[in-house]
């Protein structure tokens, strides 16, 4: 039966688990699929030109899933103390200065870990690339499906990179993280609908 735990906790009035997680477990979702159409490959007579290589892929997509599972953890801690900081008082100046302190530091952290996860989701991506042209066919929609979870995580996991580093000080620093994460979106992000109206394209 399904674990429907992390559903209704995200469905819940809790701060976390949030956006960023949810885009981590979607992420994981993306490389899972990924892995079904790679394991649906190996070990058939059609594919055995690509056997090895998309053994290679399995072995990726498998870090990239382990990876993104500890993410969805991994946000949840990272955003604690922003949400701290937010209830901190700020009635003196000195309590206001404090505050702006554990803010500025923990806005760092809110933006990192999204970016982690919009770096795996992106290398998801581009792993089902080998799979949409060399996966194979019976399971193809299921690439469609894998591009359409990684490029939803993608998207998701920025809008975290976008809320937070508007409110760094530091703006060289908030500049980099944003200037990343449109570089993940444009570039991934293209490629995820390339791969999906090709997909769109074989199987209609």
């Amino acid at each position: 039966m399904l674990d429907t735990t992390f559903i209704m906790d995200l469905a819940s009035k809790a701060p976390t688990p949030g956006g960023g997680g949810a885009s981590a477990y979607v992420g994981a979702l993306s490389s899972a699929l990924g892995s079904m159409v790679g394991n649906l490959t190996v070990g058939k007579k059609r594919y055995e030109a690509v056997e090895a290589d998309t053994y290679i892929v399995l072995e990726k997509l498998a870090d990239e899933r382990t990876r993104l599972i500890g993410l969805v953890d991994e946000d949840a801690r990272a955003f604690a103390p922003l949400a701290a900081a937010y209830g901190m008082p700020k009635a003196t100046p000195e309590e206001l200065a404090e505050k702006d302190r554990v803010m500025q530091q923990a806005l760092v952290g809110a933006c990192e870990v999204p970016l982690d996860i919009m770096r795996s989701c992106a290398h998801v991506i581009d792993l089902c690339e080998f799979l949409a042209y060399n996966g194979s066919r019976m399971v193809l929609s299921d690439v469609g499906v894998a591009v359409a979870f990684g490029k939803a995580a993608l998207l998701g996991a920025s809008l975290n990179v976008f809320i937070n580093a508007k409110d760094i000080a530091d703006r060289g620093r908030a500049k980099a993280y944003i200037e990343e994460a449109d570089r993940l979106v444009d570039g991934s992000g293209a490629l995820a609908d390339k791969l999906y109206a090709y997909v769109l394209d074989e199987i209609r």
